[in-house]
């Protein structure tokens, strides 16, 4: 049997360190004690560089390291074949490029067939290396469903373990979001409504990350909105918005906003669904001024209280957001609000004009102008 070693060369100024071996071709080295010993240590060091910076990634890939990595996807120490896929994934993650290498030399096959393999670490190796591969193109995602891998996957979806859902989950997300038949090809793989379970889990990233799922694959036609809708999967967000908070709600909110633009018999839908009362919630906890400013000129009255409520509530105790809250016009926005002397939101616009020096408040008013004016005019030079 021919031996073939391969070294990872590390680039620092002139000096080049070799670190070690990756092994030897042909998959079992059963003649050489300790061989697989080496070659996890040898993944584990080039997985360590590759992760780092492209620049790295391509000097592992320069090195010849794929094709031994490639042979360690087929070895059958399970320890080897999760260290390769690991560093698979850490040379894919950086650039199409990279990731067009690794399709390149055959690692997607290899890499579907460790996701069926027993071993929950590497299921889930292979399936960031499979996610990080897909996230780059349509291309790139089109290959691997090419390999029947989805449906692969998608059984996976009630794995108990925490980390390999969100795994699942990314890689199906990741394939999704291209395009319209990527979309379908997840669909088809009847993710739902069992998907649907892990907006309920108690790993917030598992719900983040199925919540995104969801929202790469309404975000194509008004058809897929209208399945997801009747599986549940609007009602599910919906409740999801309810009983999060911080950023992993930013996808469940996108996937509302998604469903609701494709008809106005889907937003209807939404509507129905309680997103009215989410979307008061997710106001009532946001402190970034910023993302809910627009509401002050485009919400309705019910929604618009809600808005200035929460502006009320955090710029006495924020300078630099007062600051921006001038700047960006939106004091200006709120002096030309017209509430009722009795409603809720006078009492917050009082509130916010508290926050402010009394002539900046007059200078914003409506009809401040006209009224400078007029004194201008009404001015008599002191003779």
């Amino acid at each position: 049997m021919a031996h073939q070693k391969f070294f990872v060369v590390v680039v620092a100024g002139d000096s080049k360190a070799k670190l070690g071996t990756l092994g030897e071709s042909g998959g079992q080295l059963e003649g050489l004690n300790g061989s697989r010993f080496y070659k996890r240590a040898a993944t584990f060091v080039l997985r360590s560089i590759a992760k780092h910076s492209p620049e790295l990634a391509q000097k592992v890939v320069d090195s010849g390291a794929l094709d031994a990595l490639i042979i360690g996807l087929e070895e059958f120490d399970p320890v080897v074949k999760e260290g390769s896929a690991a560093t698979i994934a850490n040379l894919a993650k950086h650039s199409t490029e990279l990731a067009q290498t690794v399709v390149d030399v055959g690692a997607i096959p290899l890499l579907v067939l460790c996701v069926q393999e027993p071993e929950i670490s590497l299921k889930r190796m292979a399936l960031a290396a499979l996610s990080d591969i897909a996230k780059h193109s349509a291309e790139l995602a089109q290959t691997i469903a090419d390999t029947g891998a989805i449906a692969h996957i998608a059984q996976l979806l009630l794995q108990p373990d925490t980390l390999l859902k969100r795994q699942v989950l990314a890689v199906l997300s990741n394939i999704a979001k291209h395009s319209v038949d990527l979309a379908e090809l997840v669909v088809e793989a009847e993710i739902f409504p069992t998907i649907l379970v892990s907006l309920k889990d108690a790993d917030e990233i598992v719900r983040k990350n199925c919540s995104t799922l969801i929202k790469d694959i309404v975000k194509h036609t008004s058809e897929l909105s209208q399945l997801v809708t009747n599986a549940g999967g609007a009602a599910s967000i919906v409740e999801f918005l309810s009983n999060n908070t911080g950023y992993v709600i930013l996808p469940g909110v996108m996937t509302l906003g998604y469903i609701a633009a494709h008809s106005e018999s889907l937003a209807m839908a939404i509507i129905m669904c309680g997103a009215k009362k989410a979307l008061k919630q997710i106001i009532q906890k946001c402190v970034d001024l910023d993302a809910i400013e627009p509401l002050l000129t485009r919400a309705p009255g019910s929604i618009l209280k809600y808005a200035v409520a929460q502006f009320a509530k955090v710029l006495p105790h924020d300078p630099n957001a007062r600051r921006n809250f001038v700047s960006s016009g939106a004091l200006k926005k709120i002096q030309e609000l017209k509430p009722d002397d009795k409603e809720a939101l006078a009492e917050y616009i009082t509130a916010i004009n508290n926050c402010f020096p009394e002539e900046v408040v007059r200078y914003y008013s409506p009809g401040y102008v006209e009224t400078l004016i007029e004194r201008v005019d009404q001015y008599r030079i002191p003779v």
